[in-house]
């Protein structure tokens, strides 16, 4: 005999709207009351039937990840995506939720895959686990009044929107400052991407700390063709760098082996820092000197935060910072020491 609401609101002493409420841990219904129906609803071995309690609400109890367009193989391996992908499902488990994945190869299917979500009620709400300005996701979940929340700084309308990030211009310049302090006077910012605010933070960052330090700000070093890769050897001849700072672990692996086929030793002849302390900067030696910015913190705030939204029903913004840290390896050495 199975046992139904009826049973534990009889034996809650307790109307079976309550019972209701408590599943769908709705605000109107006090944290005492809460945890007694719930102990009630555990000891019974009561199962909410999660599909009629569903429909009943009209919503999914799902949420919805959306990652940039996967358009190159950097971004296809790229393993903070998928480091938030797993804090994500983690915390939306906790929360009873499941979620569901958003990806396309160009912003223009991107948009169509989040539309058919939405529409067909696949999902309640989504997270962006990216921000690029030429994005046109936003602008959809901000006119349909979709909750969401962004990992990332959004380019516009900060006041509008649920953002959690780390303080990347900062990022920025403590890594430049770190190759400073270690006497390196002729640095380079290295980048794959030039279109995602994480970019244009940490360049930023780079060229506060080279000007602090009366320093020779130069323009950033980008990767956006195959002929980039060739131009980068006599590059290197002009500008004689001491010091990289590369936008993340995975593109800063590449540099390497890209330096090893010009037969530059890391870090004897380029000391290198980069960020996100993935799992990359430690797979082959030298170990990656890298900033660690907490991804599982990073999509375990925005799910709370987007989780918060869906209960409470409301459109909030806000915005909220995750501490980075700085993890010392074998990628940087001290220029005077060379």
């Amino acid at each position: 005999m199975s046992i139904t609401v009826k049973d534990v609101a009889k034996r809650a002493g307790v109307a079976t709207s309550t019972v209701s409420r408590v599943i769908n841990n709705h605000p109107s219904i006090s944290e005492e009351t809460k945890k007694r129906v719930r102990a009630i609803m555990d000891d019974m071995g009561y199962i909410p039937n999660l599909t009629a309690r569903n429909l009943g609400k009209q919503v999914s109890n799902a949420i919805g990840i959306i990652l940039p367009p996967l358009d190159s193989k950097e971004r296809l391996g790229n393993p903070f995506y998928l480091e938030t992908i797993e804090t994500i499902n983690e915390e939306a488990r906790q929360s009873g939720m499941t979620v569901a994945i958003a990806t396309a190869l160009n912003f223009d299917s991107l948009l169509e895959n989040v539309k058919q979500m939405h529409r067909q009620k696949q999902v309640d709400g989504f997270i962006l686990t990216y921000s690029d300005n030429h994005d046109p996701i936003i602008r959809y979940l901000m006119d349909e009044e979709v909750p969401f929340t962004l990992i990332g700084q959004p380019y516009n309308h900060e006041q509008k929107i649920t953002y959690v990030d780390n303080d990347n211009q900062l990022l920025g310049k403590q890594a430049t400052e770190y190759l400073i302090n270690h006497h390196h006077q002729k640095i380079l910012f290295v980048t794959n991407t030039t279109q995602e605010n994480v970019y244009f933070e940490r360049y930023f960052g780079y060229q506060k700390a080279m000007m602090l330090a009366n320093l020779e700000v130069k323009p950033a070093v980008t990767f956006q063709h195959p002929e980039d890769y060739v131009n980068f050897e006599e590059l290197l001849k002009i500008e004689k760098p001491t010091a990289l700072v590369v936008i993340d672990d995975l593109f800063a692996m590449r540099i390497i082996q890209l330096l090893n086929l010009y037969k530059y030793q890391v870090p004897d002849d380029l000391s290198i820092i980069s960020f996100n302390n993935s799992i990359f900067a430690t797979l082959v030696h030298p170990y990656l000197t890298s900033i660690d910015v907490d991804v599982a913190e990073l999509g375990k705030m925005a799910t709370q935060s987007l989780i918060h939204k869906l209960n409470d029903n409301q459109q909030t913004s806000g915005r909220m910072v995750v501490p980075h840290k700085l993890i010392k390896r074998e990628t940087v050495i001290d220029f005077e020491q060379k």
